[in-house]
C-alpha cells in the first residue's frame, strides 16, 4: 500500500529543485511502473495528488510512460522555465555574501525520528515528513533580487551549504543564533534524547532553500549566516559542527560531507522500507 501523501511528496520532490536554480516550474512528466494487479483506487490517488502538488505552482502533467513492475515505482521530472533570467548556480557565493534561507528546516527530521519509533503523532510533525511544504515562490524570488548562489535544502542544511561551498571556493559561516528552534520541536527532542537542534542543522526533506545575497535580503528570507574567504568549509558558530546530544557526529568539512543517509534522506528510507521505490527528477 502506497503511504499516505507519498504522490505530493514526490512530486514536491521533484518539483522543488527547479526553484534551486531560480525557475518557474511548468510541467511533471511521470513514469509509472506497477503490478498488473495494482488496486485502481491506489494509482487514482497517485495520480490525484501529483496534479495537486502541480497545480499549486501553476504547472501540469504532461506526459511520461508506464510499464510493468514486480513493485510500484514513480519517478517524477519537472520542466521549468528561467524566463529569460540566467541559472543561479552554486557556484557564485562571494566572500561579504550573506547566507539566507526562506522555508523550513528541522521539521520532517523530526517526523522521520517519530515515525522510525513507531509513532504517529505529534500530527504536524509528522505531516512535515510525509507530505514537505516547499515556498514554491522563493526561488524566482531570490533570482530577482540578484542571489548569487542558491540551492535547495534536501540533503540537510550544513550538507546543501556544503555544496555551495565547494563549487564557490568559499567559507561558510552558520549562526545557529539565527535558528529559532519551535516548542513541538523541543518537546520532541526532549523525549527522544535528541537535541532539536540538530535536526535543524542536518535533517533533510524539508526542502527549505538556502541562497547568497551580495545585500539585503528578500522579503521572507532570513539571515542564518556569513560568507567568507577560505575553505571550502561549512562551520557552525566558528567551528566544525559535531552534532548534538541523541544526533550522531555530523562534521561537515572542507568537502562538505553529507550526514548519514538515513538522516537526510528520510523520505527514500521510508519509502523503499514500505516497498514502494520512489526517485526525483532535477538537479539542486
Amino acid at each position: 500500500m502506497v503511504r499516505a501523501g507519498a504522490d505530493r511528496a514526490q512530486a514536491a520532490a521533484a518539483t522543488w529543485p527547479r526553484r534551486g536554480d531560480g525557475a518557474v516550474p511548468t510541467a511533471l512528466l511521470v513514469g509509472l511502473a506497477c503490478p498488473a494487479d495494482t488496486p485502481v483506487p491506489t494509482l487514482a490517488a497517485l495520480a490525484d495528488g501529483l496534479w495537486a502538488e502541480a497545480r499549486s505552482v501553476g504547472a501540469g502533467v504532461v506526459g511520461g510512460d508506464v510499464a510493468s513492475s514486480p513493485t510500484l515505482v514513480l519517478s517524477v521530472t519537472a520542466l521549468g522555465s528561467l524566463e529569460g533570467r540566467e541559472p543561479v548556480t552554486r557556484a557564485g557565493a562571494r566572500p561579504g555574501d550573506v547566507v539566507a534561507l526562506a522555508g523550513r528546516v528541522g521539521w520532517a527530521a523530526a517526523g522521520w525520528a517519530v515515525l522510525a519509533r513507531g509513532f504517529r503523532s505529534p500530527v504536524a510533525v509528522v505531516a512535515a515528513h510525509r507530505v514537505p511544504e516547499p515556498p514554491y515562490a522563493a526561488g524566482p524570488q531570490a533570482a530577482k533580487a540578484g542571489a548569487t548562489s542558491m540551492i535547495d535544502v534536501s540533503d540537510g542544511l550544513l550538507a546543501d551549504l556544503g555544496h555551495v561551498a565547494t563549487a564557490s571556493g568559499v567559507q561558510i559561516d552558520v549562526r545557529s543564533a539565527a535558528f529559532e528552534i519551535p516548542a513541538r520541536l523541543h518537546d520532541i527532542g526532549r523525549a527522544l534524547g535528541v537535541d532539536p537542534m540538530h535536526w535543524t542543522l542536518t535533517g533533510g526533506e524539508d526542502h527549505a532553500l538556502a541562497a547568497t545575497f551580495p545585500g539585503p535580503v528578500p522579503e521572507g528570507w532570513r539571515e542564518i549566516g556569513t560568507v567568507a574567504a577560505g575553505g571550502p568549509e561549512v562551520l557552525v558558530d566558528g567551528k566544525p559542527y559535531e552534532g548534538g546530544p541523541g544526533g550522531g557526529s555530523t562534521s561537515v568539512g572542507r568537502r562538505g560531507a553529507a550526514p548519514d543517509l538515513q538522516q537526510s534522506h528520510p523520505h527514500a528510507a521510508t519509502l523503499h522500507g514500505g516497498g514502494f521505490a520512489a526517485t526525483g527528477g532535477g538537479r539542486g
